[in-house]
């Protein structure tokens, strides 16, 4: 019998069993009489995905990585237990998880779904990359029309659709408003569009849905001329290849040429990038923060399990100091990378409920309002969530090889799959120079001040946790101050200097909400106190660098 990832994760159950479900179930479903119920069908769906990915998808992982995926003549072949993780995926009703109940969907909120994710990415982080595309379908539901949504999302409720976004190309990576496939209206078909060029780096490109993003404002160079479009699976979209990667094998990355493709448009014309893709990406940064969560999750036990039973100078590898040390370490980091996520979580359910409230009464006020707040928030932590919990994944991915030792290097006890399937964490959907580029100006204008304040007030019996907040209450000061330096002498060196307030801005955030949380569970002590020691002394040394370019 296999483990349920759910079950035996107190952390992640500690986050949900915190969850105050009640504002967000009544901006999902309206005023609902038992909030109780909803709640108990999410714990349901939970621990049910719990034991597949215990049980089944985690006992498939190491076959599906050495079997990978082929491609011959344009068709795509994914590993076997990579389909039959879909296929139980598929029968067990979880793939339309956000989606709405007029649709066929669970209607789930998006920290429920981040749990999910992050389950399944601790039993296989390849496969998060199939499960979590169902954003694709979250886009149409947002932005498509009700002729496409009818079409789309019951398929993709039931399994029946996959999708993928296909955005990058050879010479527009990171640089999306440089995308050059081009989308013209054909005239013989109203409503169809007809799309010529190439992408690369397509994720699950072979999926029988692909959103793309397309030029069709003719002779234009920037992102006012780019358009989102749907391009269902037909001979006209070819895969010429798929990418032979150091990780990730469960998943195609696909080369994809298209050729007079039929499309249809979503949303309006020229907004492709500067709205559509920005939310997609939005949502997509969330997934790979919990695929993060996941994997260093797995990385970490394995290390435990590993360390607990070996012994070397007569002892259990886990009692020697410094490989003590280094596990500390792992449960401290992963414990602060997951408290970042739900929050983050919390704040993207509030601003897409609000926003849903103020666009169906234009007139509420207070929905207005509050879609603004939040939208600011999540602006800036989903960035910095993907930039601390990516960077987060990768250090204890690398510790797990070095906990386990040779032992770590070989296949065998899979340590090693999980440090090449981390390397991309913090390279795809955004690297993490542009999480930063895309933090910086909220760190820049104190969006998240208000919450730090609230965060502050809160008390510590504790003396050893009272001491911890006042030393995260100095570190929040030299923040401020290198804030300070920055928007005034050192104003012309705010781009390189950018990286090191974000750094500052996340390690006092995260401190306060590991220091916040104490307090509900006072079993989370240790690692607040070992996490908060480590990582404020940083702050301090980020403002001295900084000072150094006065």
């Amino acid at each position: 019998m296999g483990r349920n990832f759910y079950n035996d994760n107190s952390d992640l159950q500690f986050h949900f069993n915190g969850f105050d479900f009640g504002e967000i179930v009544s901006l999902l479903d309206g005023e609902v009489a038992d909030v109780s119920s909803l709640v108990s069908d999410y714990l349901f769906r939970l621990e049910q995905l719990g034991e597949l990915a215990g049980e089944r998808i985690s006992a498939r992982a190491l076959d599906v990585d050495l079997e990978s995926c082929h491609c011959k003549d344009g068709v795509v072949q994914l590993p076997a237990g990579a389909t039959e993780n879909l296929r139980e995926l598929r029968e067990a009703g979880l793939t339309g998880v956000t989606l709405s109940s007029k649709y066929g969907g669970l209607n789930f909120p998006v920290t429920v779904y981040s749990m999910m994710t992050e389950i399944v990415s601790r039993a296989d982080a390849s496969l998060q990359n199939l499960f979590g595309l169902q954003s694709i379908a979250q886009t149409i539901q947002k932005f498509g029309s009700e002729e496409q949504k009818s079409e789309y999302l019951p398929r993709f409720a039931s399994g029946e659709y996959d999708g993928a976004m296909a955005l990058t190309e050879p010479d527009a990576g990171s640089d999306l408003q440089s995308a050059q496939l081009s989308a013209v209206e054909d005239p013989a078909r109203p409503g169809i569009w007809l799309l010529n060029g190439r992408k690369h780096f397509i994720t699950n490109g072979c999926a029988s849905v692909l959103l793309v993003l397309a030029r069709s404002e003719a002779g234009t160079k920037d992102a006012r001329g780019l358009s989102m479009f749907i391009a269902r699976k037909c001979p006209e979209i070819h895969v010429s290849r798929i990418e032979d990667k150091l990780g990730i094998h469960g998943s195609p990355t696909c080369e994809l040429e298209f050729t007079n493709a039929p499309a249809e448009l979503v949303g309006q014309r020229r907004f492709g990038l500067i709205k559509y893709v920005m939310s997609l990406m939005n949502g997509a940064r969330l997934a790979i923060c919990s695929q993060a969560v996941g994997l260093a999750e797995a990385a970490r036990r394995k290390s435990w399990d590993y360390t607990s039973q070996r012994i070397q100078f007569g002892k259990k590898l886990c009692d020697i100091p410094p490989v003590r040390d280094m596990l500390e370490r792992m449960d401290a980091q992963v414990m602060a990378g997951r408290t970042l996520l739900y929050e983050t979580s919390k704040y993207v359910d509030l601003r897409d409920g609000y926003e849903e409230r103020s666009l169906a009464n234009r007139g509420d006020a207070e929905a207005k309002e509050k879609t603004k707040v939040y939208t600011k928030l999540t602006a800036l932590l989903t960035p910095m969530s993907k930039f601390f919990t990516t960077e987060m994944a990768n250090q204890v991915a690398y510790d797990a090889i070095q906990c386990l030792g040779g032992k770590g290097y070989m296949c065998e006890h899979e340590v090693e799959r999980m440090y090449r399937d981390a390397r991309i964490l913090n390279i795809y959907e955004g690297t993490t120079q542009l999480q930063v580029v895309a933090a910086i100006g909220g760190v820049m204008t104190h969006v998240l001040d208000p919450v730090l304040d609230e965060l502050e007030g809160i008390g510590h019996d504790d003396a050893v946790l009272a001491g911890l907040a006042a030393k995260v209450k100095a570190a929040r000061g030299l923040m401020d101050e290198g804030i300070g330096l920055v928007e005034g002498p050192l104003s012309s060196q705010s781009e390189l200097l950018a990286r090191r307030l974000v750094r500052m801005q996340v390690i006092v955030f995260t401190s306060l909400l590991m220091l916040r949380d104490v307090e509900r569970d006072i079993s989370r002590r240790a690692s607040t106190i070992r996490y908060v020691n480590e990582m404020i002394p940083e702050v301090a040394m980020q403002l001295e660098i900084i000072k150094s370019y006065l």
